[in-house]
């Protein structure tokens, strides 16, 4: 039993959960049969999606350290996901041994496993909480032992805002979690798009497999995505697919590139 209240037995694996997914696509084995189905049939359609998972958490990467190298040492990791090692806290621990990281996830899996990969030190605290519900996640009594919002903070959505349709006002949920932070707070987001679909259509057959998940996926413009950052200043190079933001090892080719069907960004509230 996590402090969380659950147990592994009150995990539902009757539906493909998203973070499970994801973490078949990293090569992870936390995650059921469902899950592996239901990520073999977007694997089947649009092979892209492991590469893209993969490039995803190298943004990751890169986007804590730039935040931790400029002084925030207050993170909010919303969707994180199962743990895959080196987390947030872990890469942002190789910066600074200062900051603080609170974990969010509606997935209960998460939540077991959090005390055991996440949360093993005083400087890290899990919230059992959904991204739909920011006054729940924001006045959670682990965040407000951990995060002090006078001072400045990172919030961190990354690969999940795709999972909220547009009737559920992501835009709105964006403003709702971030309206308390401070001058000097980043946003760090990522988000899948299909503005680099293939002619065969594959990725939004792929796109289709996560209508019988818990959760849908909705693929969003460059120009979509963009208005989530409202209130904010892009860092250099601005809003880009994943490999070209910062990168610290070789770029991918123009082939290569069109793989990675997502964009990242970092940016500051001035």
């Amino acid at each position: 039993m996590s402090d969380t209240g659950f147990s592994p037995d009150q995990i539902d694996t009757t539906k493909a959960h998203p973070a499970r997914m994801y973490d078949y696509y990293l090569g992870g084995r936390d995650n059921y049969e469902v899950d592996r189905e239901a990520a073999d049939r977007v694997l089947a359609l649009a092979p892209e999606i492991r590469v893209v998972a993969r490039g995803n958490r190298d943004f990751m990467h890169r986007a804590v350290r730039t935040v931790v190298e400029s002084g925030v040492h207050q993170i909010i990791d919303i969707g994180t996901g199962i743990p895959t090692s080196p987390n947030t806290h872990e890469v942002a621990a190789e910066v600074s041994d200062r900051v603080r990281v609170v974990y969010v996830d509606n997935d209960p899996i998460v939540a077991t496993y959090a005390g055991a990969k996440l949360t093993n030190d005083g400087n890290a605290g899990f919230v059992l909480a959904d991204l739909r519900d920011p006054k729940a996640i924001m006045d959670h009594p682990t965040m407000r032992e951990l995060v002090d919002f006078e001072r400045p903070v990172a919030l961190m959505l990354l690969a999940v805002l795709h999972f909220v349709r547009d009737a559920e006002d992501p835009a709105g949920i964006v403003a709702a979690l971030t309206e308390r932070l401070p001058a000097g707070s980043c946003l760090v987001l990522s988000h899948v798009t299909d503005d680099f679909r293939s002619e065969d259509g594959g990725l939004s057959e792929a796109g289709s497999v996560y209508d019988k998940a818990t959760a849908s996926l909705t693929f969003r413009s460059h120009a979509e995505v963009l208005p989530f950052f409202e209130g904010f200043e892009l860092l250099e190079p601005g809003l880009v697919q994943v490999p070209l933001w910062r990168p610290d090892g070789p770029v991918p080719g123009p082939e290569e590139l069109r793989q990675y069907v997502g964009y990242g960004g970092v940016a500051v509230k001035r």
